[in-house]
């Protein structure tokens, strides 16, 4: 049994511009929080990867892997993020944020833990962790506009 070739999927930017162009804006108003709460922007493209790896975006997992190396990430800790609780890689705040991360893109899996958000508390101030649960939330949005419209990597 062979499958047929999947239907071509809606333009949302074209069928939908303002409801685009507004996840547009939130994007860039989560960015801006996340510059004033003095994240480091290593450290939310580690988020976005992670969120894209988790829900297995490859059009975010693409763009946010060059951007991450465009910023000085190197391919070890790339390649090892996914295992990252395994690893030495990480750093306190990193393993938090990546945590962080988990619990939001895993919310269906029993809400964001105590035990994670405590973590978290500890090296980051509120500030911070709003951004993060902002970085994480808008990631996974996008991750699902990508993988609903088969949005794939450019060569």
């Amino acid at each position: 049994m062979s499958e047929s070739p999947s239907p071509s999927r809606v333009a949302l930017k074209k069928i939908t511009p303002d409801v685009s162009a507004a996840m547009g804006s939130l994007h860039a108003v989560a960015v801006s929080a996340a510059q004033e709460a003095k994240l480091e922007p290593e450290l939310l493209e580690l988020v976005r990867i992670r969120a894209s790896q988790i829900n297995g975006c490859a059009f975010c997992l693409d763009l946010h892997t060059r951007d991450a190396r465009e910023r000085g990430e190197t391919e070890r800790r790339i390649h090892t993020l996914n295992a990252w609780r395994e690893t030495p890689f990480f750093t306190e705040r990193e393993r938090a944020a990546l945590a962080l991360t988990e619990a939001v893109t895993l919310v269906h899996d029993g809400r964001v833990p105590d035990a994670v958000y405590a973590e978290a508390a500890g090296v980051f101030d509120e500030n911070q962790i709003a951004a993060l649960i902002w970085a994480a939330t808008v990631i996974n949005a996008y991750n699902r506009i990508a993988i609903a419209t088969r949005m794939v990597p450019k060569n």
